[in-house]
């Protein structure tokens, strides 16, 4: 077996499979003072000339990436989030980053929740905090994330929960993995390698695989609805991080012609490669971000 294959398998066992002194290592990981929570850590496209081994794996979720400071819940931009006390209370001192989620498919449902001027202390029962790494911790991911298992399991508490990480070993298996999250309405799957230590900003130590691309655009204008839309917004005038300037209208619903993303705010659209132009192909918009001014999604 490969070095770097036994090492990840070590470190991915059951913490009764480690001798007595791993749990000191694990504890003093986990006390580790509260720092200064670093910038976020930003996915790039999947690409196939990677070593599957070398990656863990979990879902991709479509919820609102939040981040604990170890005493308050943040958005990604560093806004607090004005969740009910009840939800955060027990939540150890060590910095966490997760996603705030529901379910597949409610992503409006928990950004709204987010968004909201004074929170719905009953909508809030249906929310998890899925958490994903530990930002604040110098370990490898693979070390970070047997910490924070540790630490979910240690805070038994129902709101906070880790996402699954899996190891796989050939692009049959993650094709597979794909196919199952999508067939289950799933987004796609994230990769982690398993040595990198957590580094702010866009890095090709963390992928997002999927069936389509996204990408991120300022809305910067609006054109008016016709038809059925009239009175409406027809579609969103959009500038991406290239430049370009295009429209969206597709997969706009109802209630977001009717109260549109405001201009300066960032959204999230899905397209499907370029035209000979250089521009989105069948782009249309997903979302708004829970952070109106927010620059770059996970």
């Amino acid at each position: 077996m490969e070095l770097r294959t036994a090492l990840l398998a070590l470190l991915l066992l059951p913490p009764a499979a480690f001798p007595a002194n791993a749990e000191t290592l694990t504890r003093t990981l986990l006390h580790v003072a509260v720092a200064p929570m670093p910038a976020p850590m930003l996915a790039t496209g999947f690409h196939p000339d990677i070593d599957i081994a070398s990656y863990l794996v979990s879902e991709k979720l479509d919820g609102v990436r939040a981040r604990w400071d170890g005493r308050q819940l943040l958005t990604r931009a560093g806004n607090r989030i004005d969740a009910p006390a009840w939800f955060t209370a027990g939540w150890p001192a060590q910095a966490i980053e997760g996603e705030l989620w529901i379910g597949r498919g409610q992503f409006q449902q928990v950004s709204d929740l987010v968004r909201a001027l004074q929170p719905d202390t009953s909508a809030w029962r249906q929310v998890h905090f899925m958490a994903f790494d530990l930002p604040t911790s110098p370990q490898p991911f693979a070390t970070r994330t047997r910490a924070l298992r540790d630490l979910v399991r240690r805070a038994a508490l129902p709101q906070l929960q880790r996402i699954a990480q899996v190891h796989l070993t050939d692009r049959a298996q993650l094709d597979a993995r794909l196919d199952a999250v999508v067939a289950g309405r799933g987004e796609g799957l994230m990769l982690h390698y398993a040595f990198a230590h957590y580094r702010p900003g866009r890095t090709d130590e963390l992928l997002k695989y999927k069936r389509w691309d996204d990408a991120e655009a300022r809305v910067v204008g609006y054109r008016p609805g016709k038809g059925k839309y009239a009175g409406m917004v027809g579609a969103l005038l959009v500038e991406d991080a290239h430049g370009r300037r295009f429209a969206l209208g597709s997969g706009l619903r109802d209630a977001d012609r009717t109260r549109p993303p405001p201009i300066g705010s960032m959204v999230t659209f899905r397209y499907n490669g370029l035209t000979a132009k250089g521009t989105p192909r069948f782009a249309r918009y997903q979302r708004m971000h829970a952070d109106a001014a927010s620059v770059a999604t996970r």
